[in-house]
C-alpha cells in the first residue's frame, strides 16, 4: 500500500510533465513558441505591443500581490506591528495609489497600444509597413481563396497561381486580398502576419513583409470542417532573384486555371499529402468572379460520406489518385 508521501511524489512527477512537454516541443519542427519568434515586420510589431501590454498589466498585478503580502505580514493580529485607529476613515496617499496608478496605466495603454499600435498593425493599412514603402517600390499582390480544404494563391501581376504553397520575396510588401468559397476560416502565418478572417462572399485584406528568408508554416486557424487539420501551406520567403526564378518556373507549368478548372479544384478535398499544384495561367478576374458566384448562391456540395466515414473517404480519394 503506497504511503501518503509516495502518492504526493507520484502526483508531483505528473505535474512536472506539463511544463517539460512544452520545453521539449521546442525540439519539433514547429514549436509552440513560434508566436514568440516573429520574423515579419507586422508580426514583430504585434509582438512588441503585446509585450508592452503584458508588462504593464504584470507590473500592476505584481505590485498588488506584494502589497497584499506586506499588509498580511504588517497587520497580522497579535504581532503588535500595527496600531488600531478606530477613527481612521481616509488616506490621501492610499487614494493616490489606488486611483492614480490605474489611471496612468490605462492612459499609457490607450496611447501606446490602443491608438498607436492599432494603426501600426491594422491589416488593411499597417503603418509599420506602408510608412516605410519606397516611393517607386514594387509590392506584390496575392489573391487568396480558401476552399474545403485547400488554399489557392493567385499572383495577378504574373497571371499565375499556386495551390497550398506561398512564395514571397524578402524586403517586399505583399498585399493580400482574401475570400472563401464555403465557410469562414482564418488565414494565419504565426511568425509573419497576424490572423484574419477569410469569409465566403466577402473580401478581407492583409499585408505581409519579412526581411528574414526562410520557410514558415501557414495554417487555417479556425475549425472549418473535416479537412481543417490538413489545411496547411508552407510560406517561403526568398531573395528577389530566387523569387524571379520561381515565377519563371511556375509560368512554364502545364496546368492552367479557368472558371471550369476552379470549380473542380474547389470541390471538397482533404489534402492529406500536402499536394502542391502550379498553374501557369489564370482566368482574368477569377478572384472577383468567385466572390460574385458565392454571393449569388454558388455552392460546392460536401459529400455526406466524407464526414460520416472520413477514413473510408480517404481510401476512396486515394483510389481515384486524388492524393
Amino acid at each position: 500500500m503506497p504511503t501518503r508521501k509516495t502518492r504526493w511524489i507520484r502526483w508531483f512527477r505528473y505535474l512536472l510533465l506539463a511544463p517539460i512537454s512544452l520545453l521539449l516541443n521546442g525540439c519539433s519542427g514547429h514549436s509552440v513558441w513560434w508566436i514568440f519568434d516573429p520574423q515579419g515586420v507586422g508580426a514583430q510589431a504585434s509582438y512588441h505591443y503585446m509585450m508592452i501590454d503584458v508588462g504593464v498589466m504584470l507590473s500592476i498585478v505584481g505590485l498588488t500581490a506584494i502589497m497584499i503580502l506586506w499588509f498580511m505580514w504588517r497587520y497580522k493580529k497579535g504581532k503588535g506591528r500595527g496600531k488600531y485607529d478606530g477613527h481612521w476613515a481616509h488616506s490621501t496617499i492610499i487614494e493616490v495609489f489606488t486611483w492614480g496608478i490605474p489611471i496612468c496605466a490605462v492612459a499609457f495603454l490607450s496611447w501606446a497600444v490602443a491608438i498607436h499600435g492599432s494603426f501600426a498593425v491594422n491589416p488593411y493599412n499597417p503603418t509599420v509597413i506602408t510608412k516605410h514603402m519606397k516611393p517607386h517600390g514594387d509590392p506584390i499582390e496575392v489573391d487568396v481563396i480558401a476552399t474545403d480544404w485547400q488554399w489557392l494563391f493567385i499572383y495577378p501581376q504574373y497571371h499565375m497561381a499556386v495551390a497550398n504553397e506561398l512564395v514571397v520575396p524578402a524586403h517586399t510588401p505583399v498585399f493580400f486580398k482574401l475570400t472563401s468559397t464555403a465557410v469562414t476560416t482564418d488565414f494565419f502565418i504565426p511568425q509573419l502576419v497576424g490572423m484574419i478572417d477569410v469569409m465566403p462572399g466577402m473580401r478581407t485584406k492583409d499585408v505581409l513583409q519579412s526581411n528574414n528568408p526562410g520557410l514558415y508554416q501557414g495554417i487555417a486557424a479556425d475549425y472549418c470542417g473535416a479537412g481543417t487539420s490538413w489545411m496547411l501551406f508552407g510560406t517561403h520567403v526568398v531573395s528577389q532573384n530566387s523569387f524571379s526564378k520561381w515565377v519563371t518556373d511556375v509560368q512554364k507549368a502545364p496546368n492552367q486555371l479557368s472558371d471550369v478548372g476552379f470549380n473542380q479544384f474547389a470541390a471538397p478535398y482533404i489534402n492529406v499529402h500536402n499536394k502542391i499544384q502550379y498553374y501557369s495561367a489564370v482566368q482574368n478576374g477569377l478572384f472577383n468572379h468567385v466572390i460574385l458566384e458565392v454571393m449569388n448562391g454558388k455552392k460546392w456540395p460536401l459529400p455526406m460520406f466524407m464526414t460520416e466515414n472520413m477514413v473510408g473517404y480517404l481510401k476512396k480519394q486515394a483510389a481515384e489518385h486524388r492524393i
